[in-house]
């Protein structure tokens, strides 16, 4: 499902016109990135959680030419699915 499906499927279900999902939609997506970015947790009950992981800096190798490189630390997105949604799988 890509993000103009979705957008469908919202606007179906709540009873709205498109471009209101897809606000609505759009203003979602844009509030569990700027919680990510703050550092925060987005917890939605029934459906999983959104939070920050930390990657710590390490040693990996370069698959042509077999010589070591330094891959930096970074933050990364992580999602754990909540029990609703593992059952409904």
């Amino acid at each position: 499902m890509n993000k103009t499906e979705l957008v469908e499927k919202i606007a179906a279900g709540a009873g709205l016109t498109k471009v209101d999902a897809k606000k609505a939609l759009d203003a979602t997506t844009a509030a569990i990135k700027e919680a990510l970015a703050a550092g925060d947790k987005v917890a939605l009950i029934g459906f999983g959680t959104f939070s920050v992981n930390e990657r710590p800096a390490r040693e990996g190798i370069n698959p042509r030419s077999k010589e070591k490189i330094a891959i930096p630390a970074k933050k990364v997105a992580k999602f754990k699915a909540g029990a609703e949604l593992e059952k409904a799988l």
